[in-house]
């Protein structure tokens, strides 16, 4: 009867799971504790750096914006070029034009990133470009207005001089540049109104496009490529630049930059994740001229973490080498400290068979020594009762003894379908043993009056027995299938539910047919979390309304089964309402041509309040 007992765990084990326990748990701790101190730690650290950072960034990139936004301070200081502007270029054709081709390539000369240039003067209306450093004749710009900047500056602040036009694609002013395809990039642009000063009367627009190239170097100097984000926005969100090139002019519509706009003043940092980025975000704003543009960069955890997940991972390896240590010793020490009760048990399973002898002579001088010499009295102490008393007492007994070993019960009953199985395997019938194993499971599991509520696994195996049974009957006329997924083999059930359904099969379903018998049971989670179960055969089954009949009678005071019988689908049915307390469905299915189907949708537990007691 051991091998039937469940065995705990032995001291042994305890021990070896203990010295672990306490050599783990303190050290998963205090990496733990030491891991979210030093992410906190790196946190503001890298914050504060980063704003530093930034905010040198900022200056750099404002400092150089402005350089070209004060570009045009150049024209008033050059006398000559002013006076052209006043008066037209047409009074003198020839020496106005030479100051005005001289004005543009030095101003072009001056700085590398400049890829054109573009004045346009009011009076005459004459208007002259520089791409590359190749002038262009004169060309009149009859609808200067229709260009977007410039007709801003028709209706703005008499004070605001310069605009700057976020990345584009360059395009030809008045198609007086020949600009090649292969050329063509994105620019920014610098529009500026030369005014008559001390008036304020327009007289010129000037426009510089510079490539990307200077804030570009300015960037990636506080960015790490490959890791990090980037992002210059202008005062209407839209791109200046960005470590990501294909997002350069394009307006910024993300979530986390509508946030960065709505946050507190003073506020340069937050914590952002969604499905694209998980980090922290640090910005600021620019003032003066630039007053609305935001500088921005984003640090992954991945990147932000780095260093404390390293840290982390050597506290780890170095804990794993403690384990193995701990462990070693621990089994050295367990193995030394147990193999006295080793040598006690194996005793104690020689007396258990009726053997009184000890084959030791002493398990030592300490507390194990001290119970094995008990022990051995304990033996000799029993020897010499069954000598002198136990004899007398079972010869008193033997009449009560022979009265009992008379009555066939279960466990009587059990162990003889064992020996028939065995002598069938003696003689070679192993059909025979299968069909008495199969036999015996399902008297053990039907006797069996403890449990109410079995596993799954439990109640598909003792179907499975009942048709090895019934597969000995039909032979190869017969064929089942069962299909349990192994997330639901260890969900509770009412226990037998499912093979008086396989039993209706044989008695209704085969029994008038000749042909081929099939049964399946199909077992499975769904996605909402409840469990279906299927129970399909192919007999003569019953009609669709036949079907509908017998679903709408399980709402009313009958039990009814395939003939009535007391175990039958309405008992089953009733069972499972009386479990589940009505959070369970039962469905039948009939079809003309034959076959019967029953549906179970069940939770997949059982509660103490609903199970019955």
């Amino acid at each position: 009867m051991d091998k039937h007992l469940r065995r705990g765990w032995s001291i042994r084990t305890k021990l070896i799971l203990f010295l672990m326990a306490v050599t783990v748990l303190p050290s998963s701790f205090a990496i733990a504790i030491t891991y979210f101190h030093t992410t906190r730690s790196l946190n503001e650290q890298v914050v504060t750096g980063n704003q530093e950072v930034i905010e040198n960034g900022k200056q750099d990139i404002t400092t150089y914006l402005e350089d070209f936004s004060y570009i045009q301070t150049t024209l008033y200081r050059y006398t000559p070029l002013m006076n052209v502007l006043r008066d037209g270029v047409s009074d003198d054709l020839v020496s106005n034009q030479e100051e005005i081709n001289r004005i543009l390539i030095y101003l072009f000369n001056t700085r590398a990133e400049i890829e054109q240039m573009h004045l346009y003067i009011h009076e005459g209306k004459d208007s002259y470009t520089n791409y590359h450093s190749a002038l262009s004749g004169r060309g009149t710009y009859e609808n200067v207005y229709e260009h977007p900047y410039y007709n801003k500056f028709s209706r703005s602040n008499p004070n605001n001089n310069t605009m700057i036009e976020p990345p584009h694609e360059i395009y030809s002013y008045n198609n007086l540049s020949m600009i090649p395809n292969s050329q063509k990039k994105n620019v920014l642009s610098f529009h500026n109104i030369i005014r008559d000063v001390p008036y304020s009367d327009p007289l010129a627009f000037l426009s510089v496009d510079i490539n990307l190239s200077q804030i570009e170097s300015i960037a990636e100097r506080l960015y790490t490529q490959g890791a990090e984000d980037f992002y210059l926005m202008n005062e209407e969100g839209r791109i200046v630049y960005s470590s990501e090139s294909e997002l350069i002019g394009k307006p910024n519509r993300q979530e986390w930059y509508k946030r960065l706009k709505q946050a507190p003043e003073k506020a340069q940092s937050m914590e952002w994740k969604d499905d694209n980025f998980s980090g922290v975000i640090i910005y600021d704003e620019f003032s003066n001229s630039l007053n609305g543009w935001h500088i921005v960069k984003r640090i992954p955890y991945d990147l932000l973490y780095q260093g404390a997940r390293e840290t982390a991972l050597m506290n780890i390896l170095i804990g794993l080498g403690s384990l193995v240590i701990v462990v070693l010793a621990t089994m050295v020490i367990s193995f030394k400290f147990t193999e006295p009760i080793k040598v006690l048990i194996a005793n104690m399973k020689k007396v258990e068979k009726g053997v009184f002898q000890a084959d030791f002579d002493t398990l030592g001088n300490d507390e194990f020594g001290m119970l094995g010499r008990h022990f051995k009295m304990m033996i000799a102490t029993i020897n010499d009762l069954i000598q002198r008393e136990y004899k007398l007492e079972i010869e008193n007994k033997s009449a009560q003894l022979k009265v009992l070993q008379s009555q066939i019960n279960p466990h009587f009953l059990y162990n003889a379908l064992q020996s028939i199985g065995t002598l069938a395997l003696k003689h070679k019938a192993v059909p025979v043993y299968s069909l008495l194993t199969s036999l015996s499971k399902i008297m053990r599991y039907s006797m069996n009056m403890k449990d109410d509520i079995v596993p799954l696994s439990d109640e598909a195996l003792h179907v499975k027995s009942y048709l090895q049974l019934q597969k000995q009957r039909f032979g190869d006329r017969f064929e089942y299938e069962i299909l349990i997924q192994p997330e639901v083999e260890s969900i509770q059930i009412p226990k037998m539910i499912l093979q008086p359904i396989v039993e209706n099969s044989f008695k209704h379903g085969f029994d008038q047919t000749e042909g081929p018998a099939f049964i399946k049971l199909e077992a499975g989670m769904q996605e909402n979390g409840r469990v279906r179960i299927t129970i399909k055969d192919n007999g003569t089954g019953i009609s669709k309304a036949d079907a509908r009949r017998l679903q709408e009678d399980f709402g009313r005071s009958s039990k009814y089964g395939r003939d009535g019988d007391s175990i039958g689908l309405r008992n089953i049915y009733d069972r499972l309402k009386i479990y589940y307390q009505n959070d369970a469905a039962m469905e039948i299915e009939g079809a003309e041509n034959g076959g019967f189907t029953v549906t179970f949708d069940i939770p997949s537990a059982i509660s103490k309040e609903d199970s019955p007691s």
